[in-house]
């Protein structure tokens, strides 16, 4: 690779990057039309690597390209929804399994005390510092039970459904009337964990799943 196309494949890497922030941050919405004249100003790149970066997004189920008209991000539909929850749970049920296999109920302790905390405070009054860091503590149990099968795959494959599930959660915010809940089921899943018992752990994954789609409204 010559110094021409090193520097064009850094800026494609560099205008991918910006463009899936866009798309995981909310600032780019799902279902929303842009067109690739105002993406690229938005991004402040030249063309050629926003077209680039738009490839490698629609690659990743994040936006669809419409060919002489622009981008559309993914849509929130009941079949993207519950497509991308059940591929986490899928995964978030076998690393739970490994946790309580492994006995790694210290090593959860942590956790386990943000989620507590998160929960103490939501009871009293909800605001919007501690729905952005409910969000965070939620992501957090989701990414630790990833990282537990140790697999370089499907590290890879759960980031890349975690894009798509924070498009899909930035078209309807994380609620008051769910955090409670969330962190009340997140908990039964670290309590089955600590209690080295993998089909209660992998149970409550599961119960998770459902709860999580009877919010959006989709019933299983």
């Amino acid at each position: 690779m010559d110094r021409l196309e090193a520097e064009g494949e850094l800026l494609a890497d560099r205008a991918f990057k910006a463009l899936r922030g866009l798309l995981t941050n909310g600032s780019l919405r799902a279902g929303q039309f842009v067109s690739m004249p105002d993406l690229t100003k938005t991004l402040g790149m030249p063309m050629a690597p926003v077209r680039e970066a738009v490839k490698r997004a629609e690659s990743a189920s994040l936006v669809r390209i419409l060919p002489k008209r622009g981008v559309a991000v993914m849509e929130a539909t009941p079949e993207s929804i519950k497509d991308c929850f059940h591929l986490r749970t899928i995964l978030d049920q076998e690393g739970a399994r490994e946790l309580a296999r492994a006995g790694e109920a210290g090593a959860l302790a942590a956790l386990r005390e943000r989620h507590q905390r998160v929960l103490e405070a939501a009871r009293d009054a909800i605001t919007p510092s501690l729905q952005r860091e409910a969000m965070e503590v939620d992501w957090a149990l989701h990414t630790t039970l990833a990282d537990a099968l140790g697999n370089g795959s499907v590290r890879e494959i759960y980031a890349r459904n975690r894009d798509r599930i924070s498009v899909i959660q930035h078209s309807r915010p994380l609620l008051p009337d769910r955090i409670i809940p969330a962190m009340e089921e997140h908990l039964e899943i670290l309590d089955a964990i600590s209690g080295g018992d993998e089909q209660a752990a992998a149970a409550r994954v599961r119960d998770h799943f459902r709860q999580t789609l009877r919010w959006w409204g989709i019933i299983v």
